[in-house]
């Protein structure tokens, strides 16, 4: 067998504009070639642009489609006029037939194809190809979907008169609707209907069903592919006439001739790459565009976190200041009591007891500093555990609000074309919410409490505020005492009692009040200053953790809302150029 070279001369037929449309059709699929593969598209898909784009060099290829027992193969044979396929096999039978040019009639298998070989003018310009029905056992038919109509030129729909646009037909329609192509609906078996009027009635049917399925009202030609090929093959004259007219074919034969001349086949050709071009660039902007939907929520969440934790601080600010208040009562009550102690003790009715500087020192512990520094100590004690339990909290909602993140986008289905921007998101949704879920599941109270205690120790010590300074105060409080009873002797020598009673003591206890009330403003001071910078310092430290944790899926949501943007940009481009390219085809004379 010699078959002809399976090349097309479309490069040699084409001169001037429709040179350069081919040369602008190869560019712009080149180009979505590369964008797809940085895309890191469904290899898939990839696939099917590169068999899309070396069908410019094919011949023209019309792929026959539809459902099992609707005539498909007889069609074929009553097109080109002598029974070179099978009729009547069952779907488990079925198999994708390539029909080409051959000087004699011959059978090969290529790459899972029958090829059939036919020495018949019609096949030195096309190929035909005769698929598995729509509603075969086999799932061969998802291969034409994947390769044979994409890679079409023209598509001839056959449904049967019997049975008009079934469930499988219009469920296979809508998979190939996206791919642009030219689809002509061939209405066969018209020979089963006894009426003209019901024959009209399904063809109404029909172009009804469809124009509602794709939007478009289509080419439909009822005929009777057995009556025609009988008409063909038949010597007697009469009997060819009456089958040939019967059959109704002789409209879908011109219209196919008409459909193939030169002119038309070009401008098929140059279509019918831009119709996958255009499906694949439609479905990956969607797909960006869900991205960078996704994305926004996102940013959303992130900015919800940002919220949450500066209401965090302001809420922790505001509750340390009152905790703050309940540590500044117990001085202020150690300055009442010490005012009050002043009061009782330096004045001339106590003259002797001011001589013991120890009972002195012991009252003052005792009457005025009492348990001060222990309660200082409980109520800091109290303010560490609700530093520690603030931060448990806090980091429980943050894995809350992450994990009803990743629930909400479980439900999405974003990015299935291929890419692993839903295995990147959702492994460092995982990882952030783990890191929460460990510090949620490991935090030890006891030991955050004991550090945060130590710390604080460490940072309250070098002011001498609570033991230290109130030994300091005792002292301080014996020395009051007995400079005034020197002064008070020194003085006695001198002048009368009633002048030490109504001058020198009272001069002296108000100097001591006033020098208590200092120190004591001084030790708040001092107390408050180191408390609040520990509170800070701690907060912060927590706020950092959680930013921290957070930080590698805040980077990643920005880096993939610029990474997105620019391949929205890029793709609508792509579809802007390869829309005006298909005006410019679809107006060629």
């Amino acid at each position: 067998m010699a078959d002809t070279p399976e090349r097309s001369s479309l490069t040699a037929v084409l001169t001037g504009e429709r040179e350069a449309l081919l040369a602008e059709d190869r560019r712009l699929l080149g180009d979505l070639r590369a964008a797809l593969a940085r895309f890191d598209a469904a290899e898939e898909d990839q696939r099917t642009l590169a068999r899309a784009v070396h069908q410019l060099d094919e011949l023209f290829l019309l792929v026959v489609v539809g459902e099992f027992n609707s005539g498909k193969s007889a069609f074929i044979n009553a097109l080109v006029g002598r029974e070179v396929l099978e009729e009547g096999v069952t779907p488990t039978t079925s198999k994708i037939h390539r029909l080409v040019y051959g000087d004699e009639v011959a059978r090969r298998r290529e790459d899972g194809v029958e090829v059939v070989a036919a020495p018949l003018e019609l096949l030195r310009e096309i190929h035909v190809v005769d698929t598995p029905g729509t509603n075969a056992i086999h799932r061969e038919h998802e291969a034409i979907t994947r390769e044979f109509v994409p890679s079409s030129d023209l598509v001839l729909f056959v449904t049967s008169a019997d049975r008009p646009f079934t469930e499988s037909e219009r469920a296979f329609l809508e998979q190939i609707r996206g791919w642009g192509k030219k689809v002509v609906v061939v209405l066969n078996k018209i020979d089963t209907v006894l009426r003209d009027e019901d024959v009209d009635r399904i063809e109404s049917y029909v172009i009804d069903s469809f124009r509602k399925l794709l939007g478009v009202v289509p080419a439909v030609f009822p005929v009777s592919a057995r009556q025609a090929l009988a008409a063909k093959t038949t010597d007697d004259t009469d009997e060819r006439e009456r089958l040939w007219a019967a059959s109704r074919f002789g409209a879908l034969e011109g219209y196919v001739a008409r459909t193939l001349d030169e002119a038309e086949r070009v401008r098929l050709k140059l279509l019918s790459p831009l119709g996958v071009g255009e499906n694949l660039v439609g479905r990956y902007l969607e797909v960006v565009s869900g991205r960078i939907e996704l994305l926004k929520d996102d940013f959303a969440a992130l900015e919800d976190i940002e919220r949450q934790l500066a209401v965090y601080r302001e809420d922790m600010a505001r509750e340390f200041r009152f905790r703050l208040a309940d540590v500044e009562k117990v001085l202020h009550e150690v300055e009442v009591r010490g005012l009050g102690f002043f009061d009782d003790t330096v004045r001339l009715g106590r003259f002797f007891d001011l001589l013991n500087r120890e009972r002195i020192k012991s009252e003052y512990e005792r009457k005025v500093l009492g348990d001060a520094p222990q309660e200082v100590e409980r109520r800091v004690g109290e303010i560490i555990d609700w530093l520690v339990a603030s931060e448990l909290r806090q980091w429980q909602a943050v894995m809350d609000h992450l994990a009803r993140r990743k629930l909400e986008h479980s439900d999405r289905i974003v990015g299935r074309a291929g890419g692993s921007f839903d295995y990147d998101r959702s492994r460092l949704l995982d990882k952030v919410g783990g890191v929460a879920r460990h510090t949620v599941e490991s935090f030890d109270r006891e030991r955050e409490a004991s550090r945060l205690a130590e710390s604080v120790q460490a940072t309250v010590a070098g002011t001498a505020v609570l033991e230290v300074g109130a030994i300091g105060l005792g002292a301080a409080v014996a020395a009051i005492a007995t400079s005034t009873v020197a002064d008070v002797t020194g003085i006695l020598a001198a002048t009368t009692m009633v002048v030490v009673g109504l001058a020198i003591i009272p001069a002296r206890r108000k100097r001591a009040k006033v020098e208590l009330a200092e120190k004591l403003e001084v030790m708040r001071q001092e107390l408050i200053r180191a408390l609040t910078r520990q509170f800070d310092e701690e907060l912060d430290r927590s706020l950092g953790r959680i930013r921290e944790a957070i930080a590698p899926y805040t980077r990643f949501v920005r880096a993939e809302r610029d990474r997105l943007t620019a391949q929205r940009d890029e793709l609508a481009r792509m579809k802007g150029e390869l829309a005006a390219l298909r005006e410019r085809i679809e107006g060629l004379n």
